[in-house]
């Protein structure tokens, strides 16, 4: 049987002063934990999609993936801080202590907040949205959970984050 860990969010948020779109996830899976970055499993469409909206390579490494986001002004982070989880099992996510997204809000003009699936929008709209008053856009989920979306689908409905 599963166990519940807890897990601590290790990595920075994405973001400068540029930024005008916010990206939340829920919370870094087992394999972007081991990479030490954002959507690190290799059947993550994440990268895939952000790539073919703004008509770039798909980025490979950290840095490539930063310069992605940061040229096309996107911020990255997700809602929760730490909570304890099976696994990468979001339907397990519980005991949840929620980022500080206004660390992200103080310091660039976000303008669009968008949630990577059901479950960031459900937690942002339960543990940020009072704080930031700014409300969320949920996108279908790029995790390869999701595979009711296929790759095209997904790039058509995200294409919203680019008509800011």
């Amino acid at each position: 049987m599963s166990q519940y860990q807890r897990i601590e969010h290790t990595f920075s948020p994405v973001y400068d002063e540029h930024s005008k779109t916010l990206i939340l996830g829920s919370l870094p899976s087992v394999k972007s934990r081991e990479n030490g970055f954002y959507y690190g499993h290799p059947k993550n469409r994440f990268w895939q999609v952000i790539a073919s909206i703004y008509e770039r390579e798909v980025p490979i490494t950290i840095a490539q993936k930063k310069e992605l986001l940061l040229e096309n002004k996107i911020a990255l982070w997700d809602v929760i801080q730490s909570c304890d989880i099976i696994g990468s099992s979001d339907s397990s996510i519980k005991n949840v202590v929620p980022t500080d997204i206004n660390i992200i809000l103080s310091q660039c003009k976000i303008n669009k907040i968008y949630a990577n699936g059901k479950t960031a929008g459900k937690l942002y709209r339960k543990y940020s949205l009072q704080k930031t008053e700014i409300n969320i856009i949920e996108l279908p989920s790029t995790s390869p959970a999701n595979a009711v979306y296929s790759l095209e689908r997904l790039i058509k409905e995200w294409n919203m984050i680019k008509s800011r």
